[in-house]
């Protein structure tokens, strides 16, 4: 698996189903990987990435600690896979010569990653566009062409097309991120 380091591009709102979103880009490029979150694990993230402090520790920031207090440290979070619509990650701890692998959520990896100030890496297949993807319009004021009847999109096929959508967003195109 080639892997590609990337870094937090941007943090939103879906407008139109207002689930949150989280947008990594990679770091020596374009390519974006936008991958939902759900409210609480958005919160961190943007916690983190406002360097807001809670005066008490949040849940990723006590696994953190935990981590940091087992002698042992976040050395990179690498997102892996999509399966059946669903992104894994794993989280990669080192204490001395000992590595370990957790499987983690993506969005808590992205959240403990950024606590812990780890690298941040996407396996390359999941920033590659399966050329039989569908790209979504650009110009939302250019008249839609009738479509043709189709197969239903699979989890996947939406993801790519979102995807392609936010590889053209600027990160002001979110708007705020409200609590």
């Amino acid at each position: 698996m080639k892997l590609v380091e990337v870094g937090v591009h941007g943090l939103g709102t879906e407008p139109k189903t207002q689930q949150h979103v989280v947008v990594l880009r990679e770091s020596e490029g374009t390519r974006v990987l936008p991958i939902f979150v759900g409210p609480c694990e958005a919160q961190a993230i943007a916690r983190l990435l406002k360097r807001e402090a809670f005066p008490r520790p949040l849940t990723h920031d006590l696994l953190a600690l935990l981590i940091e207090g087992l002698h042992a440290k976040v050395s990179r979070v690498v997102i892996t896979e999509l399966k059946e619509g669903t992104y894994f990650a794993s989280l990669f701890l080192t204490r001395g010569q000992e590595v370990l692998s957790v499987d983690a959520r993506p969005s808590d990896s992205i959240a403990v990653a950024l606590r812990a100030e780890a690298s941040l890496y996407v396996n390359e297949e999941l920033l590659q566009s399966p050329p039989e993807q569908p790209a979504l319009r650009e110009d939302p004021d250019e008249p839609t062409p009738p479509e043709e009847p189709a197969t239903p999109l699979t989890d996947e096929q939406k993801a790519e097309q979102l995807r392609r959508f936010l590889e053209n967003l600027d990160p002001e195109d979110f708007g705020k991120f409200q609590r």
